[in-house]
């Protein structure tokens, strides 16, 4: 008597190079969650400013380092203000920003190890080509200020306590301006970030202080133009610092050192250096031996 065979007929050949790609994304599914907590965990995270975010800078930067270190850099970008407070309450492992004096309170008080310098810029205060205020026949911020306090022309302050805010504020004092007084009238608060802020002096024809290298990177400029530059105390410098583990130990504190190490290094340096837009240097290397 003849048995009928049990074993299944032969798969169609397409069919069986389907079932194969299935059993071999399988397989790689497997092993993917078979990777050590270790290789997922190699990034540090950076409370960091706005201008250097929306600059380009760190689209440049961080590429070059995680490259080089096998470490991934998630950045905060916030005013200098708050990435300070961000990196206060632990949830930062380094800082890079532009506020020296709050830099180094920050520094003072425990929170952060010794302060780098890194690279500068400078600010430029922006404002309209006709520049009804008559900005442009002077390099003196303050005089600056007071022309435009007294014309009473639109002024758009970010008002989110970053370091280019920080700056402002200062100018003000020094040009003895109570800009608090001028709230309700042509003094505007943004709340918001370099870009926005030059989005909105742009809609309203006004002036607004701004670090060069957003500036230059900016591209919804309208009838705005740089109508005063070149202050000394127009200076902006950036430096970076390491959370303090003493404060916060579960900081990755080594990941950390080394991306501070990095972006001072010969490497980093000009990495910063090369950064160009239209032919023109965003930010320039300051780091010390």
């Amino acid at each position: 008597m003849t048995q009928t065979s049990t074993l299944p007929a032969p798969l169609p050949g397409r069919l069986r190079r389907a079932r194969r790609a299935v059993l071999s994304l399988l397989l790689l599914a497997g092993l993917a969650g078979g990777l050590p907590a270790q290789g997922q965990d190699r990034f540090i995270v950076m409370a960091s400013t706005t201008s250097t975010d929306q600059s380009g800078l760190f689209g440049h930067l961080l590429p070059a380092f995680t490259r080089e270190t096998g470490i991934s850099v998630r950045v905060v970008a916030q005013g200098t203000g708050q990435a300070l407070a961000t990196a206060r309450k632990g949830d930062a492992d380094v800082v890079f920003v532009h506020d020296r004096e709050a830099e180094d309170k920050f520094v003072a008080e425990g929170f952060g190890l010794p302060r780098r310098d890194v690279m500068y810029n400078d600010f430029v205060m922006v404002g309209p080509k006709a520049d009804p205020a008559g900005l442009a026949g002077t390099r003196d911020v303050v005089v600056g200020l007071q022309r435009i306090a007294q014309a009473r022309q639109p002024f758009v302050s970010r008002g989110d306590k970053s370091g280019t805010h920080a700056a402002e504020l200062r100018y003000w004092k020094q040009a003895g301006i109570d800009v608090e007084a001028a709230k309700s009238s042509w003094y505007k608060e943004s709340g918001s970030g370099m870009g926005p802020t030059l989005n909105i002096a742009s809609a309203m024809n006004g002036y607004t202080l701004a670090d060069r290298g957003t500036w230059l990177s900016f591209k919804n400029r309208g009838e705005l133009a740089i109508v005063l530059q070149g202050d000394p105390r127009l200076f902006n410098p950036y430096g970076v610092i390491v959370v303090n583990p003493a404060k916060h130990p579960h900081v990755k504190h080594e990941m950390a050192q080394r991306f501070a190490d990095w972006v001072v290094s010969p490497t980093g340096q000009k990495a910063i250096a090369d950064y160009k837009i239209g032919g023109e240097q965003l930010f320039f290397p300051n780091a010390k031996p």
